[in-house]
């Protein structure tokens, strides 16, 4: 230890601390002030207040002091202490801030320039879907018809004609909402017919696309999915006319060399009723026993269609001796599974940018 060392450490009186614990602070005031990072500010609190600092030097040399002298001694050093452990951790608020303020200053980043990993947004491919079935139905004259999500049991059930007994309930797989049971979660788009025939008399050429649900998850149903359905109904509206409209859909949508056939079916709202198909995009329509897409039927179904019932219309209101009309739906999925060659539905939401960025 050099001789200025021991001479700062060694307490000959309680003024003679007192003089060099002032000297101390003093010099420890100047040097905190003139700081600038954290590693200077441990450096400086070690020199201090470490196993080896100044303080506690001073602390290990009161031996040469009476009994009585000590306590007071040691008050004046640990005053010290604690004045130098507040000043640094002030220091350290202060010179993290600093510290801060230059390293936003060097960072500054331009948000108005373009980024260069930026890339164009795509529409989503069931989005393409869906505008190009609009566009090709208000080409038709059709108008565009919207409805809640969540809707009243007699709008989505009664009024179409399916009471509560009804097994249909039960093939709808219907989502209700907890502790409402006259709420449910659309399971078609069909309550947007009932709306629109309660807004207004025929005539009526509407559209209504939207989301639906229902207790459904494999690779070809989802929970959720968009529908679209339509309705025209006016005084001389024929199953002819349905065919006609239909026919020229399809064939606009898919080309229009696409063959397109009618069968018999049943639906809950409609009679009579039909399901449409389409020839086989994979194998052209030829039924190839090898096909996956028609397993080798030569045809896909597409839709679900028919007369609109005559109980529909008296449930709303609409005399069926004076109005009559026709309605259809079908999956958007579908379609976009059948234009684009998907073969699973599960696809459409699963946001893989891999799959996403091919349309």
């Amino acid at each position: 230890m050099s001789d200025g060392e021991h001479s700062e450490s060694t307490i000959e009186s309680i003024p003679d601390l007192e003089e060099k614990v002032a000297g101390l602070i003093a010099r420890f005031d100047a040097d905190l002030a003139n700081i600038g990072d954290e590693s200077a500010l441990n450096d400086l609190q070690v020199a201090l207040v470490g196993k080896k600092g100044s303080l506690t030097s001073l602390l290990k040399s009161m031996g040469r002091l009476g009994p009585k002298l000590r306590p007071e001694a040691g008050k004046i050093v640990n005053d010290a202490k604690q004045v130098v452990t507040d000043g640094i951790a002030r220091r350290r608020v202060e010179v993290r801030k600093l510290s801060l303020e230059r390293r936003l200053r060097s960072e500054i980043l331009d948000v108005t320039m373009p980024s260069p990993l930026s890339r164009p947004g795509r529409l989503h491919p069931l989005t393409l879907v869906l505008e190009e079935v609009v566009h090709i139905f208000t080409c038709m004259g059709f108008d565009i018809a919207e409805g809640p999500e969540v809707e009243t049991d007699w709008h989505n059930f009664e009024a179409l004609g399916i009471p509560k007994d009804h097994p249909a309930r039960q093939e709808q797989a219907t989502i209700f909402v907890k502790d409402r049971p006259d709420l449910v979660l659309r399971t078609h788009t069909s309550p947007v017919q009932i709306r629109r025939f309660l807004a207004g008399p025929p005539p009526i050429k509407i559209i209504a696309p939207g989301f639906v649900y229902r207790h459904d998850d494999d690779p070809t149903h989802s929970p959720m999915f968009l529908q679209t359905e339509g309705l025209m109904v006016d005084s001389r509206t024929s199953f002819a006319d349905l065919k006609g409209v239909l026919e020229l859909f399809l064939r606009a949508f898919f080309g229009q060399s696409t063959r397109v056939r009618f069968r018999a079916s049943y639906f809950q709202f409609t009679e009579p009723s039909g399901e449409v198909d389409v020839a086989c995009v994979a194998c052209d329509g030829r039924g190839d026993a090898t096909c996956r897409v028609c397993k080798g039927t030569g045809w896909l179904e597409i839709l679900g269609c028919g007369e609109v019932d005559p109980v529909v219309l008296g449930n709303v209101g609409i005399d069926p001796e004076v109005h009559q009309g026709f309605a259809f739906g079908m999956g958007l999925e579908r379609m976009a599974m059948l234009k684009y060659g998907i073969d699973a539905i599960g696809y459409f939401y699963r946001n893989d940018e891999r799959f996403l960025g091919q349309f």
